[in-house]
Parts: structure tokens; sequence; C-alpha cells
């Protein structure tokens, strides 16, 4: 997740200050999706949503730890995170970042919103701290210069991991040189072979 300034200021301060304190910790509050992109290992159709007792003992043992940002996660975590869970998170200390295929319109007060459009899915959420695009893919809605003259800060391509991932990394650079509003992103674990 990228921050303006002032976050990454408290960021880097909280993490000079005390080693003892993570400073970002995922969620997972739903393996569901709306979606089923053939290239995901984030989701399933089956799973119940984490049960709400166990996301506020996990929400406060990470707030006695003084973390400073949490990241709902799933599948597709605006499919449970509303308005009332992040004014919760918000209340025990923390800052909230989501990432989300922006197929839901996004409720109020996520402080770092990240949009990562699949396909040819119907995209709700327009605006946004970064749009977030795996790249290459066949629809003709999932290309990056449909997403250019929208809302957001930041432009991602991230290369689709496959059987074609040196190819599909070397498009993916190559389309981000050609087009300086785009920058590269990266599955770092990934290409180090942590799954």
């Amino acid at each position: 997740m990228l921050m303006n300034p002032v976050q990454a200021a408290a960021i880097t301060w909280h993490a000079l200050r005390s080693r003892d304190h993570p400073l970002l910790a995922q969620i997972v509050v739903t393996r569901r999706c709306n979606l089923s992109c053939a290239y995901c290992n984030e989701y399933d159709h089956h799973s119940a949503p984490v049960p709400l007792p166990l996301l506020r003992e996990r929400v406060g043992h990470l707030a006695r730890l003084k973390t400073l940002m949490v990241a709902p996660s799933g599948g597709e975590p605006l499919l449970q995170l509303d308005a009332n869970a992040i004014e919760a998170l918000h209340a025990a200390g923390f800052e909230v970042g989501v990432e989300t295929n922006g197929t839901i319109a996004a409720p109020p007060g996520i402080d770092w919103l990240c949009v990562s459009p699949k396909g040819n899915a119907p995209l709700q959420q327009r605006s946004g701290d970064e749009l977030k695009l795996v790249y290459p893919q066949v629809e003709c809605e999932a290309q990056p210069e449909r997403f250019e003259t929208l809302a957001f800060t930041h432009l991602y391509l991230q290369p689709l991991d496959d059987t074609e991932r040196d190819a599909n990394t070397r498009a993916a650079v190559d389309y981000c040189l050609a087009h300086p509003r785009w920058q590269l992103s990266l599955q770092t674990h990934k290409l180090l072979g942590i799954d």
C-alpha cells in the first residue's frame, strides 16, 4: 500500500520509535468474492464470512499490540466491510486500507483505497488512492487506457501471474515505459517463490 507523505512519515516514526509494534496487519474478513477470476487464489465460494466475535478478538489483539494500520481483505472485503466496521476500526486506533475489485461502492472512512478492476466486471468505485490493474487481460473493458481518466492518484500495472509471467512482466514494463502515468506493481513474495 502506498500512502501520502504525512501517512508515510507517521509510519516511519512509528517504526523508529519501537520495533515491538506491527505497522500493518491484514485481516481476512471473508473468503467469498462476487467474481471468479481464473488467476486469483484469494477467494472461494463456500466459506462463511469470518464470525464477528472472532474478528473482534483479532482486532482487540492487534490494538493491544498497538498496530498502526489494518487492511481488511478477502475474497472481496466489501461484501462484509461496511461504514460501521470502518468506524469501529478507527475507534480502536487503526488507519484502514482496503483493496477491492471495485464492483461495490466503498463505504466512507477508508484511509487508503486500492481498486483492482477485473475483466469485464462492472466498475462501481471510480475513484480512490490507487488503481491496480492485472496486466494483460484479454477483455477490452480491462485495458489500461480505459482507466486513465478516472479519479485515482496512482495507476499501477501488475503482471498477470500465470505460466507466461515473464512475458507478462516484460509487457507491463514496456507499457509503463511508453505510458509514464502508469507504474509497475510487483508481488514480490511471488517473485521470491513465497506463496
